[in-house]
Order: structure tokens, then sequence, then C-alpha cells
């Protein structure tokens, strides 16, 4: 075997490998696009790494599917011109299928209660986004709609997509605001990070929530999402501002400001509660994290000053319903529930909770460890079930009264605790 010669053709192969690499890259382009016919020109010859800016000024009732092919290290991007310049309104909708496609730097204003689905990652129920992103965007409602219709404004679809750097704030429908569908080919793992979801208004009904990962149907489906350091403020739209109706979710480093409602494990299993902050500022109504089902871990949590009581109080553990369908309350089983810190809340730990008759299984297997309540003017635990499957290891409650008959496991005295900093503005949203 000759090796100069192999050593030599291996360097050529690897150096056209290289040039090629570097043709295609300079292919990439800026393509500037007036109108919908344009836009839809552009993407049929859109490749890796292209850049297509939607003009300044308002698009008003545009159907916008962005569909393409790009790539991990060259995804295809549609942008707005200048951040935030391009208004998207109306009944204008936008859909994406495809894979390693951004969108970047749009504003959605005032969106028509009418178009029941606003931004949605999927064209149809067989093209679906994969590894796709949408990212320092805007959805917005600065006027009060008509009640009565109900729409969401974000839904995510197939795989590995990400939602980032976004605001969104003033729906005022009926209509959760940002929903992660399961199920058909959209399998999740999902991340939903550094956003700001900003006021919703109280709706009076359900509907209201600002995030629901999955529902009754899909809520055994291992979802493997994660959200995290978002700030959530005064959304007030219903008690579920979270509804998670899923597996395997990971809820973490997230505030809650003012939110009159609480991050509810609805229905599934298996999900990660930890190092989120909630401060209520004794805002009226506000609530911390509900726990319905089997193997979740909440930890490390710091709640202060909720007001709310029953399904917002700041922890509040569901009893079951034998043989429960999938859209009721499942037993909780085998949780763990480990340093969180509760300070003057008005109900900060309810065991019990119940709104069905038939809701009789008390929790089981559960494990209470290393809390701290500090509420010297309210009662520290309301229990309206039994306790026997509960196992308390030390945790320190201090309250008008524990509430509870005392327990080895449980130290009516102050822990030691540090305040968990909550996620600042600047952090979140846009850049623009």
């Amino acid at each position: 075997m000759n090796f100069t010669n192999t050593f030599f053709n291996k360097l050529l192969i690897k150096f056209g490998i290289v040039l090629l690499w570097g043709v295609s890259i300079a292919k990439a382009e800026d393509i500037l696009v007036d109108d919908v016919p344009a836009l839809e020109a552009a993407l049929e010859t859109a490749q890796p790494g292209d850049n297509i800016l939607l003009r300044e000024g308002e698009w008003r009732d545009a159907k916008i599917v962005f569909r393409g092919q790009g790539t991990n290290a060259a995804p295809i991007i549609l942008k707005a011109a200048t951040p935030g310049k391009t208004v998207i309104t109306g009944k204008s909708i936008l859909r994406m299928h495809g894979e390693y496609l951004v969108v970047e730097g749009l504003l959605f204003q005032d969106p028509d209660p009418s178009v029941s689905d606003l931004i949605n990652f999927r064209l149809d129920s067989d093209e679906l986004c994969h590894n796709c992103r949408m990212t320092d965007c805007t959805v917005i409602g600065t006027k009060q709609v008509d009640g009565s219709q109900e729409s969401r404004w974000m839904g995510l679809y197939g795989s590995d997509n990400r939602v980032d750097h976004c605001n969104f704030e003033g729906k005022s429908d009926k209509g959760t605001t940002f929903v992660v569908w399961l199920g058909n080919g959209s399998g999740g793992r999902h991340r939903i990070d550094h956003n700001y979801f900003g006021p919703r208004e109280k709706l009076g009904k359900n509907g209201g929530e600002t995030i629901r990962i999955g529902d009754s149907n899909s809520s055994m489906i291992d979802a493997k999402c994660v959200i995290e350091k978002n700030l959530f403020e005064k959304c007030n739209g219903e008690n579920e501002c979270i509804s998670n109706k899923s597996c395997g979710n990971i809820y973490r480093d997230n505030t809650f400001l003012e939110v009159s409602g609480t991050l509810t494990l609805r229905h599934g299993n298996d999900c990660l509660v930890e190092h989120n902050v909630f401060l209520g500022n004794k805002a009226r109504g506000t609530g911390g994290i509900r726990i319905i089902g089997e193997n979740h871990v909440v930890r490390g949590n710091y709640l202060e000053k909720l007001t709310g009581d029953d399904s917002r109080a700041g922890l509040s553990i569901m009893t079951g319903i034998p043989n429960s369908p999938l859209n009721r309350y499942f037993q909780v089983k085998s949780a763990l529930v480990e340093d969180n810190v509760l300070v003057d809340c008005e109900q900060s730990l309810l065991i019990g909770l119940s709104d069905d008759k038939n809701a009789s299984l008390p929790p089981v297997e559960t494990i209470f460890r290393g809390n701290c309540i500090h509420a010297p003017k309210y009662t520290a635990v309301e229990a309206r079930c039994d306790l026997d499957g509960i196992t308390w290891l030390d945790n320190h409650f201090t309250g008008k009264e524990l509430g509870i008959s005392p327990v080895d496991g449980i130290k009516t005295s102050d822990g030691e605790w540090t305040p968990l900093e909550a996620i600042p503005r600047a952090e979140v949203g846009t850049t623009w």
C-alpha cells in the first residue's frame, strides 16, 4: 500500500468537503419580501441558511405558511426586516412545517378572535414541525374582544421545538394562550424558556389557562417538555395558570408574580417541579402548586405571601377517585415534596382537597422532607383526609397553630432558608 498517496487522497477529500460546505454557506441569502405571494415564491427556492425578511409595516389578514428543510447548522429563518416592526394583525395566521425553521422578531398584534389558532407548528395533521424555533416575537392583545368565542394563540406540535424570549400578554377571550399538543406524531420534548407571560384578566370559567401541556386524552404520554426560566405576571385567567396534562415534564426556575392561579399537575405522572418562585405580594387569590397523580417531585420551591385557599393554596394535594377516568382525579402516589419554603401564605399546605364527592383516596407512599412553613398569623397545615400514607422527615412548620396532631418529622420551630430570587424582567421576553 502506498501510504503517501492514501494520506494525500484523504486530505483532498476533506478539503473538498470543507470547500463544498463553504460554497453552500456562501449561497445563503437575505431575501426581502413585501407580501404573501412574494414570500411563497421565496420559500420555493429557500436553502439552509437563508434569511427571509418580512417588510416593515402591517400584514393584515395574511395567511403565512412557512415550510422548508433547514439544518441544525444552517436553519431557514423567517424574520422581521426590523425586529418588532413587522406587525401581523387582523385575521392573519402563521402555519409552519418542516425541520430547522426559525421565526424571529415578529409582532402579532390584536389577532381577530374569530381565528381559532393564531400560530401553529404544523400545517395539518401530517405535516408537523421538528427542531423548529420561535424566538424574540410578541403576541399581544391591546383591545377587549368578544369573550364568547374561543381562540388559542400558540400551538406546539411535532417534537423537539423551542419557544424562547417571546412575550404573550393581554389575551381577553376564552381559550388557552399556549398549548402543547401530543399524540398523532407529536412526541413532545419541547423547550419553553425565557418568555414573558404578561397580564391576563380573569375569565370566570374554564379555558383561561396560560399554558397547557397535553390534554386528558393524551395525559399518559411521556412528553418530556421543559418549561424553565419564564416569568408569569398577573396571569389570572383561571385557577390553573399552568395545567400539566402529560407525563415526564419539568417546570424549573420560573417566577410567578401576583398570579391568581396555580401550577397544577392536573393529569399525568412523573413530573418535576423545582426551584420556582411564587410571589403573591398579598394580591387576591394568588396560588402555588397543586398535586394530582403519581411519582411527582416538588422540591426547592419558594412561595411567599400567597392569599389563595383550597385549589389555590400554597401547596395542595388532592384526593383521588377510585378507578378514575382520564379526565378526573387520580390518587396521589409516591410523591416527594421536599425542601420547599412557604412564607406568610394564608393557606400554606392543604392535604385532602376535593371537588368531587367520589374523591375518597388519600395520598399514599408520599414523603414530606425538609420543608419549611413560616406563617405566624395562619394555620400551618390543614388536613381533610387520612394522613397515614404520608411520611414526615425533618420539616419545620410554624404557625398560629400546627393544624394537625403532632407527629415525628415536624418540628414546630423555624427552619433555615434563603429566599430564591425572582427571575429579572430583563432576562425574559423580546430584545426590542
